[in-house]
């Protein structure tokens, strides 16, 4: 393949694609903030354990002042959704006419990368697995996975092909008709367990072992459902299996007893998840609830549906990032959330 890859952004899904692309023969550059990082992955290589074995890689690192006049075809924006637009903007002098730039954030950030790129340019991507910056340049690939890929607009899918054939030397990765689908469906998923996680501080199996945790699921994905509908988005079923209109449809004692086993099972498979948003409170960031909770909350006032939970967790994160909320489940106590 005779593409000139960029990947910008050197934290636990940038520098994890970075590694084995590079381990499998691609030549990507990897934009990352630091002096320290940028000669650790170029002498002595960034290190990755977990799903995919141990590796120590060199990679072809450079400073955002190391950019000259290079034109890349394809583009891999894993920053944080935070600071996508900032990063982007960067870049926008090394894209040709026909780039594409890849959006790798958690939640929906398309419509704000297509902003600054085109429509045209900007190809929606779910990743579906597990990764972890231990510390700059030390990563652990917690899970397996899949990657999704699509056109946010009607562009020819085979243009797509590219970066599927890359991105298939990871993990699976499939091309999507309904990409807005898919993304929302993840992005119901980083509503629940991430933003629970962060507001509780507790991994995923100690949360879903907590019947009141589980009834504020069931509610987060309810409100997500009313949303999604408003919006005209068919939610697809998240990693082809959770079907959340099948998962809601029965009112019966029984539905009500297979989605509370649903979730304890979820939980017990997963049991020592962390939080991505508890990582990033836990640092001193700021958390991405604007584009997993928040997106919700901003698309219901639009369409005029009512979304408590979601807009109660949304300031709940907020006033823990301002140091005015304490993380812990006596964040849930009283009636509200019950």
């Amino acid at each position: 393949m005779n593409k000139k890859i960029l990947i910008v952004g050197a934290g636990a899904v940038g520098g994890i694609i970075s590694v084995i692309l590079t381990k499998n023969g691609f030549a990507p550059d990897v934009i990352v903030k630091y002096p320290e990082l940028k000669l650790k992955a170029k002498k002595h290589g960034l290190e990755l354990k977990g799903f995919c074995g141990t590796i120590v890689q060199k990679v072809q690192a450079l400073l955002p002042s190391d950019m000259l006049e290079e034109k890349y075809d394809i583009v891999f924006m894993a920053v944080k959704a935070t600071d996508l637009v900032s990063a982007t903007k960067s870049i926008l002098q090394h894209l040709n006419e026909d780039s594409l730039v890849v959006s790798l954030q958690n939640g929906i950030c398309e419509d704000e990368l297509a902003a600054i790129v085109g429509k045209e340019r900007t190809v929606g991507c779910v990743t579906g697995w597990g990764a972890t910056m231990l510390e700059p340049g030390k990563y652990d690939m917690t899970s397996g996975g899949e990657f999704i890929i699509g056109n946010i607009n009607d562009g020819d899918p085979d243009r797509l092909i590219p970066i599927k054939d890359m991105l298939s030397t990871i993990l699976p990765c499939y091309i999507s008709n309904n990409i807005y689908g898919e993304l929302y469906s993840k992005l119901i998923i980083n509503s629940c367990i991430t933003t629970l996680g962060a507001v509780t501080g507790d991994p995923l199996g100690k949360m879903l072992s907590n019947p009141q945790i589980r009834i504020i699921f069931l509610k987060i994905i309810s409100e997500a459902i009313d949303v999604s509908n408003a919006m005209g988005i068919k939610v697809e079923p998240y990693s082809g299996k959770l079907d959340f209109y099948k998962f809601l449809a029965s009112q019966s004692y029984i539905g009500y007893l297979k989605r509370h086993f649903t979730l304890r099972f979820i939980g017990y498979k997963y049991r020592r998840l962390k939080s991505s948003s508890l990582q990033s409170l836990e640092r001193g960031k700021p958390t991405e609830i604007d584009w997993f909770n928040g997106y919700i909350v901003s698309h219901a006032k639009k369409h005029k549906i009512n979304v408590p939970i979601n807009k109660a967790l949304v300031e709940m994160i907020k006033e823990i990032e301002k140091g005015k909320r304490k993380i812990g489940m006596e964040n849930f106590t009283g009636t509200f959330f019950s």
